[in-house]
């Protein structure tokens, strides 16, 4: 695991994800710590995107059934730069995770992990700050290159950079759009894969962060709801 300051610069922030990229391990999944638990995460912004609402929701690896959600609440401390926002979202993240009450064995976060142009999206950022294997599952391309996917589920395509292989572009329904699978922390790209399709069973994205996704968007609904009753008054 590793920390740092968040209260950095844009320019220290780009020098620190280099950095940190060369952390970022791709092994394995222990075979001695088999995965019985897996967290998703999303994150929201609100008040104009002065605050960042974040849910984690913690599913049971087999069954796919949420055991426990956890959710974080903070003013935004980083500004909005394009290729930094890992560093508005990670501490939000790290907290909802942690909130959670038991740690869990492999996370899903909604964004990039090595599929990043300098190698650390959120997924990566997270993962070495939590120690453990995650998984970036964007909806959208942030960089790279790739052929056309097939129109099957599982089918899938290389994302390349320069030559070299980022993440997949893997098809999780028969003619849904893909989503883009990259590496985070402590696992391989062809497990990262794997499991994205396994947690896919009811929709184009994988149960822990579409339950995460639903769980933001309540959280979101209802502070908006009370930000309208307060400007308005009492609702008769």
């Amino acid at each position: 695991m590793i920390s740092h300051r968040w209260d950095i610069t844009p320019r220290q922030a780009m020098a620190l994800q280099e950095r940190l990229a060369r952390l970022v391990r791709q092994v394995r999944l222990s075979a001695k710590k088999p995965i019985r638990t897996v967290a998703g995460v999303d994150c929201a912004f609100a008040a104009g995107g002065k605050a960042i609402l974040t849910a984690a929701v913690l599913c049971d690896a087999r069954t796919w059934e949420v055991l426990a959600v956890a959710t974080d609440r903070r003013r935004c401390a980083f500004p909005y730069v394009p290729g930094l926002l890992s560093f508005r979202e990670a501490p939000s993240v790290i907290a909802a995770v942690g909130a959670l009450p038991r740690r869990p064995d492999l996370l899903m976060c909604d964004g990039q992990g090595l599929a990043h142009p300098r190698g650390l999206g959120l997924a990566s950022h997270v993962g070495l700050h939590l120690g453990i294997p995650t998984i970036g599952v964007a909806k959208s391309r942030l960089c790279g290159q790739h052929r056309s996917v097939g129109r099957r589920r599982g089918c899938r395509s290389a994302l390349r950079l320069e030559s070299k292989t980022i993440g997949a572009v893997v098809r999780t329904r028969d003619g849904v759009k893909p989503l883009y699978v990259s590496v985070g922390h402590r696992i391989r790209l062809d497990e990262a894969v794997a499991w994205t399709l396994r947690a896919a069973v009811a929709a184009r994205l994988p149960e822990p962060t579409r339950r995460a996704h639903q769980a933001v968007s309540c959280l979101k609904a209802r502070g908006e709801l009370i930000s309208a009753h307060r400007r308005r008054g009492p609702v008769a």
